[in-house]
């Protein structure tokens, strides 16, 4: 099998996360064996040469990686919230992209 054909194996499960001017894509798929792992796709739509393309990171995430990468978000995250920001309120942030995707 090439590579290419390899790089888009059948998505079991997918989630898009819409940001801004990025969309985020959270996508689970499964290896020859059927174990499982999961895609993380950032895409940033992009004006080049008198068109719009599309710029994609992607990152692969297996399973033996899953709660390091949980722990290491959420510490992460949480030092931001608690440490850097206490004084923005991210449950008010998050009301407000509540109500635009609703309005959508």
């Amino acid at each position: 099998m090439d590579d290419n054909n390899d790089n888009r194996r059948e998505e079991i499960y997918s989630k898009k996360v819409q940001a801004g001017k990025r969309t985020y894509f959270f996508d689970v798929k499964a290896t020859r064996s059927n174990d499982y792992y999961l895609t993380i796709t950032e895409s940033k739509r992009r004006f080049k040469d008198n068109e719009f393309v599309y710029e994609k990171h992607k990152l692969f995430l297996y399973k033996e990686d899953f709660h390091k990468f949980v722990n290491a978000l959420n510490s992460t995250v949480d030092h931001i919230k608690e440490e850097l920001m206490p004084e923005v309120d991210f449950d008010e942030i998050e009301r407000e992209d509540e109500n635009r995707q609703e309005r959508q």
